[in-house]
């Protein structure tokens, strides 16, 4: 008896450790009983659809054709130029922007082999089928901004410039002074966890972050508790504003938009920041970072050293480097 009751009791047990790590499959876009399509998409070369939003001026009369890159938990609807900037300064730069939903993410497909790579040749082929010609700008926000870094390894033949908005930093890239990297970590005590989980052992990422024993990733509880004090009063001045398109970002699953987000943004990277090659070596073009000064979620000391060693190997394109206050960021938008 003690033997049989071992055996189901080892049975169940296993059933449960599959089913908490195993998350269940995306609810796609235009599927049956998946979410609506109601954005205008394209069409991949794996047969993915990538879901986009035009913004600005038309591409025909634009000055500048810049496809910007939506961060962690967002979509396609969350572009901080326009939300910021009324329509006739958008106007007036003849500025086209379009912004696309990251794979898994609202009404794109998941890419289950969504990689650092892939995404940047997602967005190649975004700007090929749109027509914005041999050379366009990219511009990304937090999670968003460390996409770029992938563009700017990958296509960097197609870049006219590039923006990084407040990037994530993986702590993992190889180049940091062991000792900064060190300290940036262990100012995430509630997060220590979450990453390394996500880098070490990336398969217990679902499980991670939707069990209930341990504290799981702050950002995606909704109480980013480092936050400075500026940046509190600056979120309180959207206390009570609903986003609309909320409902959009988790839409198709947890799993293949904000967890793979995770295993990517933190996972083992085939190069490092710091080893990237100038793609501007005629000064056709400049790469500029921005980053809140007293940013703490994000820490801003590895940004400084990640661009320090950039400009040391005389990236002559990486020739803005800008730190403000949140604030005024936002203000400047």
């Amino acid at each position: 008896m003690l033997k049989r009751f071992t055996v189901v009791l080892l049975i169940g047990l296993l059933a449960w450790a599959y089913q908490a790590t195993h998350p269940p499959p995306p609810s796609i876009c235009g599927s049956p009983g998946g979410p609506p399509v109601t954005a205008p998409r394209i069409k991949l070369r794996d047969g993915r659809y990538l879901a986009y939003k035009e913004h600005g001026v038309s591409k025909e009369v634009a000055k500048y054709k810049i496809i910007f890159i939506h961060g962690f938990l967002s979509t396609r609807h969350d572009v901080v130029i326009t939300a910021n900037a009324p329509p006739e300064f958008i106007e007036g730069l003849g500025l086209y922007i379009v912004s696309f939903d990251r794979p898994g993410y609202g009404e794109s497909d998941p890419d289950p082999k969504r990689s650092v790579k892939s995404l940047a040749l997602d967005i190649e082929e975004l700007a090929d089928q749109l027509g914005f010609g041999s050379k366009f700008y990219v511009i990304g926000q937090s999670m968003g901004g460390q996409v770029v870094w992938g563009c700017l390894k990958y296509i960097p033949h197609r870049l006219a410039g590039a923006t990084l908005l407040a990037p994530v930093v993986n702590y993992w890239w190889q180049g940091f002074p062991a000792n900064l990297s060190t300290e940036a970590y262990n100012k995430q005590p509630q997060d220590q966890w979450t990453l390394r989980v996500t880098h070490y052992i990336p398969w217990l990422t679902y499980w991670w972050n939707t069990q209930q024993w341990f504290p799981a990733s702050s950002v995606i509880s909704g109480k980013p508790y480092i936050l400075s004090r500026r940046d509190l009063e600056i979120l309180s001045k959207f206390a009570g504003r609903e986003n609309p398109h909320k409902a959009q970002v988790k839409q198709q699953g947890v799993f293949e938009s904000i967890h793979r987000d995770l295993m990517i943004g933190f996972g083992s990277w085939e190069f490092s920041p710091m080893d990237l090659e100038n793609p501007f070596t005629n000064n056709e073009g400049s790469v500029h970072l921005w980053h809140g000064d007293e940013d703490d979620l994000v820490p801003v000391t590895l940004c400084q050293s990640l661009c320090n060693a950039i400009l040391l190997k005389n990236f002559h394109g990486f020739n803005t480097m800008s730190y403000l206050v949140l604030d005024t960021y936002f203000q400047l938008l």
